[in-house]
């Protein structure tokens, strides 16, 4: 099947982790295994507006932060994204942010 690459854009971090802990069954031992093959990066709260700093380093003006919560996944031998996050999929035009290992997301999104 191949591989996927998908952007997703969460309503915070704690949905997120909800969502990256349902994509692991627990064992015996309490141990998350992933239920099949993927890497998940954190990209965090994305920056909309640069901070102003003076000479010293001190701010002047704070950076400003969106209120969506950023990841991007690599998906192993999935057809569509797993259940539960295409609702938070973004489609974007650009490589973006982040890529892994020079891998094209605009050649290998869902």
């Amino acid at each position: 099947m191949g591989f996927n690459i998908g952007k997703y854009e969460f309503n915070s971090e704690e949905q997120f982790e909800d969502k990256f802990a349902a994509l692991h069954t627990e064992d015996s031992e309490g141990n998350l295994i992933p239920d099949f093959r993927f890497e998940v990066i954190k990209l965090g709260y994305q920056v909309v507006q640069e901070g102003t700093y003076d000479d010293e380093g001190k701010v002047i003006t704070p950076a400003v932060f969106g209120n969506k919560y950023h990841v991007d996944a690599f998906w192993r031998d999935l057809e569509d994204h797993p259940y539960g996050w295409k609702t938070y999929s973004v489609d974007i035009e650009t490589e973006g942010l982040h890529g892994f290992v020079g891998l094209s997301y605009l050649k290998h999104k869902f």
